[in-house]
This record gives C-alpha cells, sequence and structure tokens, in this order.
C-alpha cells in the first residue's frame, strides 16, 4: 500500500450489537472517531455508519500504520459500545475489508458511496426514495464531524468536486 492512495475500509458488527444508526451508539463512535482520527500514520477522512456496519475512507503512510489505525478505531468502538450495552464480548463481526483506492474515479465513487450509503439502505427498506436529497446525520456529510483533511492528491481532489 503506497501514502498516496487512500482506501475504502468496512467495518461489520456483530449480530448482538444494537443498531448504529442510533443516537447512543452514534455517540459512543463519534467519541472513538475523535480519539483515533489521526493517529499512528492514519487519517479519518470520511465516514458512514450503517445499521450493522460502518464505511470509512482513510489515508495511511503505509500498510502497518493503515493496520494500527483501523486496530484503535476498532477498540475503541468495541470498548465503548460493550461499556454502553453493558455486555462483553466481540462487537466486530470479522476482519476489517479494505479496498485501495488507485484513480480519481474511483476515489469519486468510493465517496459517494459512502457518503450516499444510507439511501440505498433506506431505499431497500421502502424507507426513502433513491432519489431524496438528504444529507445523512450518522456520516461525516455533517458540520463537525470528526474527520481530518485529506493529504493526499486523489482524495483532495475527489472532495473538491
Amino acid at each position: 500500500m503506497a501514502a498516496r492512495f487512500p482506501v475504502h475500509i468496512t467495518l461489520r458488527m456483530e449480530r448482538e450489537v444494537w443498531s448504529l444508526r442510533s443516537r447512543r451508539s452514534y455517540r459512543v463512535i463519534e467519541k472513538a472517531f475523535r480519539g483515533g482520527r489521526d493517529r499512528f500514520g492514519f487519517r479519518l477522512n470520511e465516514y458512514s455508519v450503517q445499521g450493522n456496519h460502518i464505511h470509512i475512507i482513510a489515508e495511511a503512510t503505509d500498510a502497518a500504520a493503515l493496520a494500527r489505525g483501523v486496530k484503535g478505531l476498532s477498540i475503541r468502538i468495541a470498548l465503548g459500545l460493550n461499556r454502553m450495552m453493558s455486555r462483553t464480548g466481540r462487537v466486530i463481526a470479522d476482519r476489517w475489508h479494505q479496498h485501495i483506492l488507485r484513480t480519481p474515479s474511483e476515489v469519486k465513487r468510493a465517496l459517494a458511496y459512502v457518503l450516499n450509503n444510507f439511501r440505498k439502505h433506506q431505499a431497500q427498506q421502502g424507507k426513502l426514495a433513491p432519489s431524496a436529497a438528504l444529507v445523512d446525520g450518522f456520516s461525516s456529510a455533517i458540520a463537525g464531524a470528526p474527520i481530518v483533511r485529506a493529504r493526499t492528491w486523489l482524495l483532495h481532489q475527489a472532495q473538491l468536486r
């Protein structure tokens, strides 16, 4: 993994974990993001929290920094959610998935996918028309979201469009 490429990461939760799209759960996740958004050469740039998974767009200096950053976020999220739910055990269902974004169009599509992901899920459940123009309150599209500015040229250019 080269430092010039952003990465799309997906974290899936165990079945027993409550919906992440509640205000209580989101506050825990937001706190974890604030604590781990810029550590170990890992930078959290964009995200979307869904009912049972989280999409993240991030930058990292290398593969080790990416692994450390995602592990740190995962631990913060797991500890916080377990505390909130008064439980112990696994929170993240499986190893996280990553997709390295290598071209401007790939980065642009990934950003659109992450920031508009809730629309797809809501439309599948019949709760929202796919063309509805709403901002997801459980994503980095909201003001004050705990993210850092892009450093890579690819991500910076895609965010400008």
